[in-house]
């Protein structure tokens, strides 16, 4: 029996690469004149999409038309599936093809997908009766591999003791983030950095899975590192984050995000890929997830998937994953990011009587059952007030996503507003300010929040409404489980980046970001807060501040990549304090944030004091002289 036979020429591409691409397709059988075929990219609205090609006559690049056995071309029309963001590419036969003869689809100087995928498909439907019924297609593959080395990424550890070994992974990427081994021939990499030990002096070619991993790394002196790597074939130089040796420490800095999607893997329709992504790619420590509750985005079948991918993920010192999604509610509950504990549970759906509001929700689970995380908290029409605020389940809050930064308004210095400049989209709403929530007493820690083009946030792409960067979750915890971690979100001991590996510490009288203090217990807190803190940037660091009470306490401006520094609070602290909104007392709180020469930011999580009654002595009664 005859078969079909489909060929693509080239059938190797490079990621991102601009070229002919040819699909030749052999018939089995005849294909009668109003034949239809339909020809199907099968993208997926990612910006690494391949290049959507055009049906213009007029236009030489990036077109695509059929190529009949006689050599005469035919164009396509456009044809939209519901929900489709891409059309696929119908051609009508206008003349019968003989089996064997062959019909090419021509792509002309079109741009290869960015990302690189081994037996990328494409799907050509038949008709032979031409009324679009169009059954199983017929399938071309093309693999995708990367392209010339452009980029070294290197992946450390951000706080290490010293001479503590660590590992370190060494990821050689094309321009658009792919692993590759595409190197001029003999092309060498020289490891330095400061402090270089004078035994070690490597050398590393570029290995043909794309990166390497470096074992038993240590530094024998404290201070600030940055793995350097140079290039023998081009003066490039890379450089790893900022590494914080540390005298002696219990405490390791772990990188990640709770609420956020990627341009390079849709999270929903591939949750594996998104999983490997965040890991292997980004070099995430941690991720959860973050689907919209509602059925129409989240179908149970792929929240079961979710599930399924996030437990076999879940790995122990290596990736931890955190079953999670958002939900919106009424009332200024505004939106929410869930995170579950534990794995395996239902879908928090708000047409389920159990879940139409928080305080249902609330009263259903315990604080160790669920994290609570209220996000975009200044979006106008989407804000959280704070109003009925739970210090049990909402321990931290997202200060801060790729659509702007809720820290403020903009006239009290926020630096990344959300904004839109036409009113399309979403302007910022004071009522959710997190500074506002701080001062009445509100405690939680920082995280922040990635990219996202999902429910509330899907039209924003499509007004003027400002973009910045993704997001970044610092988590200081003793060891990388997900108990652990969850723990330390439990007790605020993280922080917020607007996306870079910023390492910072901040302490008050010795205890780190994070900490409920008082009087009663540190009665000399009354006089004087010792503040000590350290920034490690990625790069010149224009301004430290320390944000005390919502106000600008101190500042520094040390115009380089790292600095230690100490301030001592000697105003006398009843005359500071904020008065309380409940029965508990006035309290102070202080919180550090860091503005980089490049525009990135990072916000460590509040420490707070409260101004206690000291403890009485009773006085020594007298003896009675007999």
């Amino acid at each position: 029996m005859r078969r079909s036979i489909c060929l693509t020429e080239p059938n190797i591409a490079l990621a991102g690469q601009i070229k002919t691409w040819k699909f030749s397709y052999t018939a089995a059988s005849n294909l009668p004149k109003g034949t239809k075929l339909k020809f199907d990219f099968l993208m997926q609205n990612r910006p690494t999409d391949w290049e959507i090609p055009q049906i213009d006559p007029k236009m030489q690049d990036n077109a695509i038309w059929l190529k009949l056995p006689s050599g005469k071309t035919v164009l396509p029309e456009e044809i939209y599936a519901p929900n489709q963001y891409a059309p696929s590419f119908e051609f009508t036969l206008p003349i019968e093809i003989k089996a064997t003869e062959v019909v090419e689809i021509i792509l002309n100087s079109s741009r290869a997908q960015m990302t690189t995928q081994r037996r990328r498909p494409f799907h050509l439907y038949i008709d032979p009766k031409g009324k679009g019924d169009y059954k199983d297609p017929e399938i071309f593959t093309i693999d995708i591999r990367g392209n010339v080395l452009k980029n070294i990424q290197i992946m450390t550890p951000s706080w290490v003791s010293k001479n503590r070994r660590f590992d370190i992974i060494v990821r050689f990427e094309d321009a658009f983030g792919n692993l590759t081994s595409n190197a001029p021939e003999g092309t060498l990499i020289e490891l330095s950095y400061e402090f270089l030990r004078e035994n070690l002096n490597w050398k590393l070619f570029v290995p043909e899975t794309g990166f390497i991993i470096l074992p038993n790394l240590y530094f024998n002196e404290t201070g600030v590192y940055r793995i350097q790597l140079k290039s023998s074939s081009s003066d490039d130089i890379f450089y790893s984050p900022p590494i914080k040796c540390l005298a002696e420490t219990d405490y390791s800095l772990f990188w990640g995000t709770l609420h956020g999607e990627s341009e390079k893997v849709d999270a929903s329709e591939n949750i594996e890929g998104f999983m490997r992504h965040m890991r292997d790619e980004v070099g995430f420590q941690f991720v959860g997830t973050s689907p919209f509750e509602n059925i129409e985005e989240t179908p149970n079948e792929i929240w079961k998937s979710i599930g399924t991918h996030v437990h076999e993920y879940n790995e122990e010192s290596r990736f931890n994953t955190f079953l999670g999604l958002q939900w919106f509610g009424d009332e200024n509950e505004g939106l929410r990011q869930l995170v579950y504990w534990k794995d395996n549970k239902p879908m928090m759906r708000k047409k389920d009587p159990k879940y139409t509001n928080l305080k249902k929700i609330y009263k259903i689970h315990t604080p160790k059952e669920v994290l609570s995380i209220p996000s975009f908290t200044m979006a106008k029409g989407y804000e959280t007030d704070f109003s009925d605020f739970n210090a049990e389940f909402e321990r931290v809050v997202e200060i801060y996503n790729a659509w702007g930064c809720s820290e403020c308004s903009e006239s009290e210095g926020n630096l990344r507003p959300i904004k839109s400049p036409s009113g399309e989209g979403i302007n910022a709403s004071e009522k959710g300010s997190i500074r506002h929530a701080l001062s009445q007493n509100h405690r939680f820690g920082f995280v922040a929040g990635g990219l996202d083009d999902r429910g509330i946030f899907a039209d924003l792409y499509e007004s003027d409404q400002i973009q910045y960067s993704p997001g970044l979750t610092g988590i200081i915890a003793i060891e990388q489980t997900r108990e652990t971690l969850l723990q330390a979100l439990y007790n605020r001991s993280c922080y917020a980046t607007t996306g870079a590996r910023i390492v910072l510490g901040f302490h008050i009288a010795g205890s780190q970001m994070g900490s409920e203090l008082n009087t009663k217990n540190k009665p000399g807190l009354n006089f004087n807060r010792y503040i000590t803190g350290f920034v490690c940037g990625t790069g010149p660091i224009k301004e430290v501040t320390i944000i005390r009470n919502g106000q600008l306490l101190h500042q520094l401006q040390p115009n380089k990549s790292s600095i230690e520094f100490e301030y001592d609070d000697f105003q006398e602290l009843s005359k500071i304090a904020l008065n309380s909104p409940d029965e508990r007392p006035p309290f102070v709180y202080y919180y550090l944030r860091v503005v980089q020469a490049d525009g990135h930011i990072a916000w460590s999580s509040p420490i707070w004091i409260d101004l206690s009654e000291s403890l009485s002595i009773p006085a020594k009664k007298s003896k009675k002289k007999s």
